[in-house]
């Protein structure tokens, strides 16, 4: 069976709920997607449609847009099984910008939790995210365990777990709280947990802008971390947080909107007059 009927299947699906394409391999993971109805997002067909997007379109017109700076993906390349992927999150460029960070075969075996409430209120945009970034939702308002059984069985099935820890985007871009919820997948989960800091991402499509601009932009993978022992999940949550303030702190410039260094550089050098004064 070719892309084009697996394509015309699942379309025919979505009235029924029932969108596997029978060309679906029975090697492939074993994800259960019940609850989100999402299960064709990982199936054979779709990821090499998937592929197709993000080598032809997206990873392209990310590099035209923000020619990003990638550093420490050696970290990704040196996992030997499945991940949490935490990363700080100021924009809508900023899944991108990590997409575009992470070596060929990790980000072909990662999928997204994305927001319910946002990504999925409309069912044609819960569509084309599931299928252009491999998505997944989870509620933000409910409690660990309404995500632990799906994401432990993505992990299990051999996905790497992308979440933005905050919860939702910073306004000004400066690295916010992590919620304890990371650190409670990573303790029932077993699975280690690799801190990423992306800059640039607010400038290229800060909050409430529709479209992207063209601005530099640098992602920072660190060494992935292990909840230990006792750890609470809090505690490790504060752990990943440290890191990513950590990475932060080496990038080239401010991370921040407003900060005083952007508006001493807006101000320009002094006038001459202004400069004999101070002189």
């Amino acid at each position: 069976m070719s892309l084009v009927d697996d394509v015309r299947q699942v379309r025919r699906g979505w009235h029924w709920g029932e969108v596997k394409p029978r060309s679906w391999p029975e090697r492939a993971p074993a994800v259960p997607d019940r609850s989100s109805n999402l299960g064709w997002a990982r199936a054979e067909p779709v990821r090499s449609a998937r592929w197709l997007l993000q080598k032809g379109v997206s990873l392209p017109f990310t590099r035209v847009m923000a020619n990003p700076q990638v550093r420490g993906a050696e970290w990704m390349e040196s996992l030997e099984r499945p991940a949490i992927i935490a990363a700080n999150h100021a924009s809508h460029a900023d899944l991108q910008l990590l997409l575009y960070a992470l070596p060929d075969r990790a980000r072909e075996r990662t999928v997204v939790a994305a927001a319910a409430d946002y990504w999925y209120q409309r069912p044609w945009l819960g569509r084309l995210v599931s299928l252009w970034l491999n998505t997944f939702p989870f509620s933000r308002t409910g409690g660990p365990q309404a995500v632990l059984h799906h994401s432990s069985q993505l992990l299990k099935s051999g996905w790497h777990l992308l979440i933005f820890p905050e919860g939702s985007r910073s306004a000004d871009g400066r690295v916010q709280e992590f919620k304890p919820g990371v650190g409670f997948l990573a303790r029932e989960t077993g699975a280690p947990v690799v801190p990423i800091h992306v800059r640039g991402g607010q400038r290229i499509m800060p909050k409430g802008r529709a479209y992207p601009l063209p601005a530099p932009a640098q992602v920072r993978i660190g060494r992935p971390l292990q909840a230990q022992g006792k750890e609470s999940a809090r505690a490790f949550a504060g752990r990943v947080e440290r890191s990513v303030r950590e990475l932060a702190a080496g990038t080239d410039e401010p991370d921040v909107i407003g900060s005083w260094i952007e508006r001493w550089r807006a101000a320009g050098p002094p006038s001459g007059a202004a400069a004999r004064r101070r002189s």
